[in-house]
């Protein structure tokens, strides 16, 4: 199981499935919202129990960004197309045991800092 919380506490998530596709987004949008990179991995939507007092941004014809109303912690990222629902690595609770798998976006990437982890990299 893994769980996790915005910086308040207000808002909670956990999921007994496991997460996929752990990455860090390198898109314009997460740079602005989260002050720099968001790394984040899914589950299926229905397999992710959230309680407590999430606000959804529309970012985009698809996209919908979940942050916390009264702290702002960015949290989930959903595509309305599909099936899963993504959430922040940063606020899951240690020992998470994932590791990172790509980055993604980069193309769009912020011009002050280099990628030199050796992992994947989609534009």
């Amino acid at each position: 199981m893994h769980s996790g919380t915005c910086l308040c506490g207000a808002v909670r998530f956990r999921t007994d499935a496991t997460p996929e596709g752990a990455s860090v987004c390198h898109c314009s949008q997460c740079r602005r919202q989260s002050g720099h990179l968001w790394a984040s991995a899914y589950v299926p939507t229905e397999a992710l129990a959230i309680s407590g007092p999430v606000t959804w941004f529309e970012s985009s014809a698809n996209g919908r960004r979940g942050f916390c109303p009264r702290c702002g912690s960015f949290l989930f990222w959903r595509d309305v197309t599909e099936t899963t629902t993504s959430f922040s690595l940063g606020a899951l609770e240690a020992p998470t045991g994932l590791r990172l798998s790509k980055h993604i976006f980069t193309a769009d990437k912020g011009d002050y800092y280099e990628i030199s982890d050796g992992l994947p990299q989609r534009p």
